[in-house]
């Protein structure tokens, strides 16, 4: 990345490192992410992922008055995401997300290993390792093709229905979502983002990453997405029932759409199911 938006995130976190020091409650402040463990990913489009470690008893007076965000760098919006925490957005617009938490709480909380950016004298170096073990991918192939199968069904039922926002996510988003993840499996790529599989996708997986302008078209055009996917599962070797296969395939080619209703094709469709329903 260029050195400059490098130097100026780290120097960032670096200085709300030392604006949290000067609370005596505070124990510690950890690095995630790309300014974690992972620079060599930083680029101008990074935002700032940390934790604040503090102690029993102080995480109200850090969650609830950002002041000690806000000598940093003035805030110019931010909202309490959850419990824990905020996204805030600084008026130079480097954007923030962090969550405030006693050792005892941060020791259940799964997260990818972070890096220290500043401990109190006598905070173990390991606080900024999970003692959790990470949300492991989905390894099983049978359920990856049949949850994959089920949203193309579903969704293309929605679609007829005249749903086709619900449609387009369950096709283009829930399915697609098992089609990374079987093939994943076939070309195991580099371990990415443990919460989000879609992250870096197209560095990671750049295969299938070629193949998102069919497989994820947009809006109008999810039943033209359901054939792409199940091309994809094909082309994966995805061992796929027939009967299901011939389902959705009928629902695709049967879906049109006029001012909100749906309408009978004017030829009958390929490949009817068994019972012809």
């Amino acid at each position: 990345m260029e050195e400059e938006p490098r130097r100026r995130l780290l120097g960032r976190l670096d200085a709300i490192a030392r604006s949290v020091q000067q609370r005596p409650e505070a124990l510690a402040l950890i690095a995630l992410g790309s300014v974690g463990r992972e620079p060599d990913r930083l680029d101008a489009w990074s935002d700032l992922d940390f934790f604040v470690v503090v102690q029993p008893g102080a995480k109200a007076r850090f969650v609830e008055d950002l002041s000690w965000l806000a000598a940093v760098r003035p805030l110019v919006w931010h909202f309490r995401n959850t419990a824990d925490g905020h996204k805030a957005l600084m008026d130079d617009g480097v954007f923030c997300e962090f969550a405030v938490f006693t050792a005892d709480e941060l020791a259940p909380i799964p997260f990818a290993p972070g890096r220290l950016v500043w401990q109190r004298e006598g905070v173990d170096e390991s606080i900024a390792t999970p003692q959790r073990e990470l949300p492991r991918r989905p390894a099983d192939e049978t359920w990856i093709v049949g949850e994959a199968l089920a949203c193309l069904l579903v969704g293309l039922a929605r679609w007829r229905r005249g749903e086709k926002l619900s449609a387009m996510r369950l096709v283009q988003g829930a399915a697609l979502d098992r089609l990374i993840e079987l093939d994943a499996l076939r070309t195991r790529p580099p371990a990415g983002d443990p919460f989000n599989a879609e992250r870096r996708l197209e560095t990671r997986q750049p295969a299938l990453a070629a193949e998102l302008p069919r497989l994820a078209p947009g809006y109008e055009h999810t039943p033209a997405a359901a054939g792409a996917l199940l091309a994809a599962l094909r082309a994966r070797g995805a061992v796929l029932n027939a009967a299901v296969v011939a389902r959705i395939e009928e629902l695709a080619a049967g879906a049109v759409i006029r001012s909100g209703k749906c309408e009978a094709p004017h030829a009958p469709a390929p490949h009817r199911s068994a019972s012809g329903a």
